[in-house]
């Protein structure tokens, strides 16, 4: 059986940005995010790219699994993270019964 393809659409995700600033005249025309992200139960982050969006994620509650092509698969719960750096491609996924809420910030080009 062969390996199935990563869902690319969000499903059942709610992303609140909580604030952004600017990061200054060394990094002109980029700024830092700080998002509050809810994945319902069944919930799911397509597949993305953070090649041009390095990111930092933490479980407040919850447990969100991360996956990525080939086989990784991580189940994160409360106090887990998952350091987002520009070769990652992957997805996420709520496989439980209870929402998952995570804290995310990023850098991020408007």
């Amino acid at each position: 059986m062969g390996q199935q393809s990563p869902p690319t659409e969000n499903k059942g995700l709610d992303a609140r940005v909580e604030s952004t600033i600017d990061l200054g005249p060394d990094f002109s025309g980029y700024q830092l995010r700080l998002r509050t992200i809810t994945f319902e139960p069944g919930g799911v982050a397509g597949f993305h790219s953070h090649k041009e969006r390095p990111a930092f994620a933490y479980i407040l509650s919850g447990h969100l699994t991360e996956l990525r092509q080939g086989g990784y698969a991580k189940t994160l719960g409360p106090g887990g993270f998952i350091t987002e750096s520009r070769d990652v491609d992957h997805w996420a996924e709520n496989r439980g019964a209870a929402k998952v809420v995570l804290v995310g910030v990023d850098v991020i080009k408007p």
